[in-house]
């Protein structure tokens, strides 16, 4: 049966999964949703023995149901191929009681890759079906992660350009060093003078100037994103749970029927919306416990059913969640409202106008799958020293953010479910907070790149490609800008007067 997509702002008419991943977001503002959330066709135990690649199929295929079994097949084979480290793609690790999927085995050893490899081909043959001729230029914003795993997947790609902007001081040097390094004639990075809610706000502001639509078309252009607002990104990032969920029960560590509970690190919600996903679609999920950092905008949210931006941005040793506009959001709020697209225009205009808002009563009481912890940064570092001096498993920061929710979790409710956290980064990427936190004093003097040496050596794990890569790459993109310039930046690049 066909499945099409809806803007949750509700002024635009259905389309296919092709066409929303085309547009990226919708012509009204709002993100594409399924009309409704299918259901998985094969079971849990159905799915034992099946690879990561073959249970993608299976989810992807009930999703994206204008794509032909051959289109998708394609599109897994070429995404989920030799460029993970690993081959089982996603591996799980258990320490102590909990299991920490890995989703950082990927090119750029960030979870961000298991979506995004994907993400081109899908883009190129959407472009395909639909007959499209103008040349797709990828607007994107991070926070450190999705910048580099869409460059990776779309550099040199042909009929595609792409375009990131980051907070020139608002990523790790890694994350940084990894996204200017970049190769491709059609790739373009820049640093902005803000932080990453205004690279966000920034792009969407670009998405949503008519003018500028019809001046690129004119040109042979047209816009599409990477972030996990385009629905060809949140779809892929459904099967992490469904794999982790048939992986446990094939190992025996879950039962037939026996649920399991979710940690995701959290900024944009995307990650923790996918799992969500999952859950309605079938999968055994009981409770998803959103992982805050100091910027703890979605703690709050949980705790109190009121959204407020009106705070101070911290920096923190885990960049990819320095976000007070959690973009995903909407999609669930749409969906706790009973689909209901005027309360959802509602919600995002307070937004805009004053900065927050409140949710109703009976939306807070569909949210009862949701609960939310924070961790500090000294909370963080603990987690990081205490299992690498416990157990020898050395995890990044984003994650650690997650194992200290999950232990916050279990110690407020007894709650003994089975439960996977969600390990977003490799520690390679963060090796300066990593070292620190296992022990700053002896580290502390060291260059990044001896600290990966270290680490290397500390943790007996390999330094990854991605790292080796880029310790003698030249800088290849220098542009900075001002907010307020994004939009001259992006016609510069294109040659468009």
């Amino acid at each position: 049966m066909e499945l099409l997509y809806k803007s949750t702002r509700g002024n635009q008419t259905k389309v296919t999964a092709s066409e929303a991943i085309l547009q990226g977001l919708a012509q009204d503002g709002g993100l594409f949703v399924p009309e409704r959330i299918p259901r998985l066709s094969l079971s849990m135990e159905q799915m034992k023995g099946m690879s990561y690649q073959e249970i993608a199929y299976e989810v992807m295929r009930l999703f994206l149901t204008d794509f032909t079994e051959e289109e998708l097949k394609d599109c897994i084979a070429k995404a989920y191929d030799d460029k993970f480290d690993t081959e089982t793609i996603a591996p799980l690790a258990k320490v102590d009681d909990a299991f920490f999927l890995e989703l950082f085995h990927g090119a750029t050893i960030a979870f961000k890759d298991m979506a995004l490899s994907i993400l081109p081909h899908f883009m190129t043959t959407a472009a395909k079906k639909n007959q499209i001729r103008d040349e797709i230029v990828i607007l994107t914003a991070t926070s450190g992660d999705t910048g580099k795993a869409a460059l990776a997947g779309f550099a040199d790609v042909p009929g595609t350009k792409i375009i990131v902007f980051y907070p020139k001081d608002g990523v790790s040097p890694i994350q940084e060093k990894q996204m200017v390094t970049q190769k491709g004639d059609n790739t373009m990075v820049v640093g902005i003078h803000g932080n990453f809610d205004d690279a966000q706000s920034g792009v969407k502001a670009i998405f949503g100037d008519k003018e500028l639509e019809v001046q690129l078309k004119e040109s042979g252009f047209r816009f599409s994103s990477a972030n996990s607002i385009n629905i060809g990104r949140l779809v892929p990032q459904i099967v992490y749970y469904v794999y982790a969920c048939v992986k446990l029960l094939e190992n025996g560590e879950l039962k037939p029927g026996e649920q399991m509970n979710v940690v995701v690190p959290t900024g944009n919600f995307g990650n923790i919306l996918a799992a969500y996903y999952a859950k309605l679609a079938g999968t055994p999920i009981g409770r998803l416990v959103c992982a805050s950092n100091d910027n703890k905008v979605l703690y709050d949210f949980f705790q109190t059913g009121e959204y407020d931006r009106n705070r101070p941005f911290i920096l923190t040793t885990s960049p990819s969640m320095d976000i007070l506009i959690s973009s995903n959001l909407e999609r669930l709020l749409y969906l706790t409202a009973g689909e209901d697209a005027a309360k959802d225009v509602e919600l995002m205009e307070a937004l805009t106008k004053n900065g927050k808002y409140r949710i109703t009563e009976n939306m807070k009481e569909r949210l009862k799958d949701f609960c939310g912890y924070y961790a500090t940064e000294e909370e963080a570092a603990a987690v990081i020293a205490g299992t690498y001096k416990d157990t020898g498993y050395v995890m990044d920061t984003h994650t650690a953010v997650a194992a200290c929710a999950y232990k916050k979790y279990v110690s407020d409710t007894k709650d003994k479910t089975k439960t996977v956290i969600a390990s977003t980064a490799s520690p390679y990427k963060f090796t300066r907070s990593v070292m620190d936190a296992i022990d700053a004093a002896k580290y502390g003097e060291l260059s990044d790149f001896e600290l990966v040496d270290e680490l290397s050596e500390l943790s007996g794990i390999k330094v990854p490609k991605a790292i080796e890569e880029i310790r003698t790459a030249p800088v290849r993109h220098k542009t900075v800008c001002e907010v307020q310039d994004m939009k001259k930046t992006v016609l510069a690049f294109l040659g468009v007067e």
